[in-house]
Parts: C-alpha cells; structure tokens; sequence
C-alpha cells in the first residue's frame, strides 16, 4: 500500500512536472528560424529592424544570414525538401519559389493577409507573385525598383555635368564628360545578374511596349526587330565606359564607387540607397538619383518571405507573426528607410524618407508607370537563360545578330 502511494505521488509529481513544461513552451517566444542574403552594410542595417519589430511583439529571431542570393535560395530549399526547413525564407518578389507551392511545401499565411487586407493595399504586380490558386505564400516586405541611376553630385561637378540627363543622347555625352574628367564613367559589378538588369534598364527606357511583347508575349518577331537589335546596340555601347575592375565586382563595392566619387554614376536596384545612407551621405545633397528618364517605366521588383510546411503549432503561430511584423506599417518605414526601398503600403510615416523614395512612392501612384520585373513575367529557367544571353554578349566579342538569335531561342525555352 506504502509503495503504491509512493508510486501514486511519482505520477502526480511528474504531470505536475510536464504541465510546467507544457506552460513554459506555452509562455517562451516563438522562435524563428529566417533564412535571407541581406549581408551588405545597409542590408544588415535593415534586416535588423525587422528583427527587433519580431523580438518586441513576443518572438525570437534567429538570423541565419547567408551571403548571395543564390546560395541562399539553394539552402532554403535544400533546408525544405530534406526535411529541416527554416520558419521562413527570403526569396525574389517573382516566381522563383511557386515550385515549392506546386509542391505542396509551404503553408499560406491567408489569415494575416485577409487580416491586413493585402488584396486592397498591394499592387498588382506583387499580388500575382505572392497569390496562387487564391492562396496567399509569401509575405511582401518591399517594393524596389531595379534601374535608379544614381550619381555622385562632386563628380558630376568636376565634369561639369550641370543637370541629370534626360534621354540616352544627354546619357551618353554625359558619360564621355566623366570619361574625359579622369573618372570610371559607369560603375558596374561585373556579375551576370547585375549585367543582366543593367540591360534591362536600357531595355524598358527605349520601348516598354516592346519589353511585355518580348517578356510576357515571348514573342519571336519582336525579339528579331531591329528595333530589339537597337536595344542590344545600345546596351553594348555602354561597355565602353566601364573600368577594367569591373569583372566579378560585388554590387555594393561599385556603389562605394559612387560613393568616394572614383565613379561618376551606377545603375542599379534602390537598394543600393542603403550604402549611401550606411556611408552617412544624404540623397539630393552628397549624390544624386533619377528613375529612367521622365515618364520611364518604373520596374517593379522587391523581396518577399516565405513559410515551409510545418504542422509544428508553435512553429505556424511563429510564421504568422513574422508575417504580421514584416508587413505592419512601423516595420515598414524602419525597414524601408535602412533598406533604401519603398513600403509595400502606402499608410506609413514617410517623414524620414530620403527624396529619391519620395519620388518613387510619387510614381507607384501611377499605375500606367508600373512595369513588371523580368521574373515576374517568365520563369526562372528562361530568366537563366537569358541572363547567360546577356552575359556572353558583354563580357565577348559576340556580332549583335548572334546575340539577337541566341536571345529568340532562349526566350522560346
């Protein structure tokens, strides 16, 4: 009897024990596991706004930064399919992950987005991405656009640039003055990716119309034009005014380029505003930025995370409130200011932005401007494709029709 009550208050003891557990693992934040490639100065200092935004609202964010995008992407997803996937992943506003949503292997976040009534605040372009089959994958945590030309305002003084050129003949006399003056005309990462949306700046200032019959359309008559072999002429024009260092160059060190005022100008994603403000120069006063030339497109782009398949309650509720933080309007403007980008929602505090996010807010309002990235419109076999394309005809002495034949097949794959 003595030994059965013994036994009898060891049971006792033990559930008292593991309801602890219980309300201990009910009560701890919810940890997050979050895969990006933000790994630069002014990516860092951005990531970490959401970071805190998350540790304040009741989580814990574990930050599993990995350097360049596609080493990332290929992580997450290995992650993913073998069975240990992160609470959320960084990916391309495009679509880069809808194999993973044809796959069954990520869960929708469609109770914060009718929460925050994203289908009402986020534009189209976005929706297309993130929305699949009426589902909601991916959280949006910026818009960006990804051919600014930003410009160092000493350096155009010292070449006695007095205005930002408004067509590709003032471009192009511009980027002879900077030539003669001594200084790298043209800032440029030679990396593929950054060849490849350096030409599709050229590409959506000369023709949009062109542009969404080669993009979306893939239409073979208009890639063999001469008005596409116009674009590729162009594009090349500008190797003429690149430095030797160029090849393999990281994105950020050209910026800093601009930045020391080696370089006069930089086409590149907003992003790149993130390295200016993380080197203490202000936008309008050390340097300067222009989206295209008056009434360009604006290219929509940006980042977006997404949530693997997990049955895991602590681990869903965590994904949900990542999903909530990200997208609410304080985290935005911190973010958005640190990253360089524009909010994905137009109802934050824009007081401490820069002019350069001013504009491009000013232009977003403008749907007859907003023009879809590349890898919103084809997949990202053709985009790799392409970018080979690209960066082959760049980097060689390749004739323009070869280039313009190769492009017509690869759009065709």
């Amino acid at each position: 009897m003595k030994q059965h009550a013994l036994v009898l208050r060891g049971i006792v003891a033990a559930l008292a024990l593991a309801g602890a557990a219980v309300a201990h693992a009910a009560d701890a934040p919810l940890k997050a596991t979050v895969i990006h490639w933000w790994t630069s100065g002014g990516e860092s200092a951005a990531i970490k706004q959401f970071a805190q935004a998350y540790d304040q609202a009741g989580g814990q964010w574990v930050d599993n930064a990995i350097a360049g995008a596609d080493q990332a992407r290929a992580t997450a997803i290995n992650r993913i399919v073998g069975g240990d996937p992160p609470t959320a992943a960084q990916f391309n506003t495009s679509k880069q992950f809808h194999d993973l949503i044809d796959q069954g292997l990520l869960n929708n976040v469609d109770t914060v987005a009718a929460k925050e009534n994203w289908s009402g605040i986020l534009p189209e372009s976005v929706l297309n991405q993130i929305k699949v089959n009426g589902h909601f994958y991916a959280a949006p945590v910026d818009i960006h656009m990804q051919d600014w030309f930003f410009y160092s305002k000493p350096a155009f003084a010292k070449a006695g640039i007095a205005s930002e050129p408004k067509n590709f003949n003032e471009l192009f006399a511009d980027l002879d003055k900077l030539k003669a003056a001594g200084l790298i005309p043209l800032a440029l990462g030679g990396q593929p990716w950054q060849e490849k949306i350096t030409f599709d700046a050229i590409f959506a200032d000369m023709d949009r119309n062109l542009y969404m019959k080669v993009y979306r359309d893939h239409d073979a008559n208009a890639v063999n034009s001469p008005a596409f072999k116009n674009v590729l002429t162009t594009f090349k024009r500008l190797h003429n005014y690149v430095d030797p260092g160029s090849p393999g160059r990281n994105w950020n060190d050209a910026t800093a380029l601009v930045i020391s005022g080696k370089a006069g100008m930089q086409i590149m994603g907003d992003w790149a505003k993130g390295e200016f403000s993380n080197a203490n120069q202000v936008a309008g006063k050390d340097f300067g930025c222009f989206p295209g030339f008056p009434n360009s497109p604006y290219m929509v782009a940006g980042d977006a995370f997404v949530f693997p398949k997990t049955d895991n309650p602590q681990a869903v509720k965590a994904q949900q409130l990542l999903a909530t933080v990200m997208t609410s309007p304080k985290a935005q403007a911190a973010f958005s200011e640190k990253k360089g980008s524009i909010p994905i929602r137009q109802d934050v505090d824009t007081s401490g932005f820069d002019v350069c996010a001013k504009e491009g807010m000013a232009i977003m309002k403008d749907k007859s401007r907003q023009l879809p990235n590349p890898e919103m419109l084809i997949t990202p076999d053709v985009q790799g494709a392409l970018q080979d394309v690209i960066t082959n005809f760049w980097n060689k002495n390749q004739p323009v029709d070869d280039a313009q034949k190769a492009f017509a097949n690869a759009i065709k794959s």
